[in-house]
């Protein structure tokens, strides 16, 4: 079964995650260089059945666009022309690099390792963005 992939783009790391292939879990799978988002995708894809990528749309807590929409929407039509036979859907990704640090420190990760793993909260944040796509299925 295919699976779906969701993409929390920054500026310089991107933190990727997955579902299982009944897609009723999303799980953490990467944090890449920003850079190398669309040939890491195109790898990825290569070796994994996907048909839909979730990409997280960052708004202010107005529901007006910030600093990052347009660079996500620049990302989802690089997306919808690189990969057109997958879905490509945008979600609202308020709070999640919050509820991804709370749910780093539920899970007994010392300080240390949340500034040091910086990395680890932005796949996290991917995987919260990810879940809350499942939910509204």
């Amino acid at each position: 079964m295919p699976r779906v992939l969701a993409i929390d783009l920054g500026t310089k790391r991107t933190g990727l995650a997955v579902t299982d292939p009944l897609k009723m879990l999303a799980n953490p799978l990467e944090t890449i260089e920003t850079s190398t988002l669309l040939d890491y995708i195109k790898a990825y894809l290569a070796k994994e059945e996907v048909d839909t990528l979730v990409l997280g749309l960052p708004i202010r807590l107005n529901g007006k666009d910030n600093e990052m929409t347009p660079k996500v929407m620049a990302m989802k039509a690089k997306l919808e022309e690189t990969f057109p036979n997958q879905k490509i859907e945008l979600i609202d990704e308020r709070f999640t690099s919050k509820m991804a640090m709370q749910s780093m420190i539920a899970m007994g990760s010392k300080k240390k390792d949340r500034r040091e793993k910086a990395g680890n909260l932005d796949k996290v944040s991917a995987a919260i963005i990810l879940q809350s796509y499942l939910e509204r299925q």
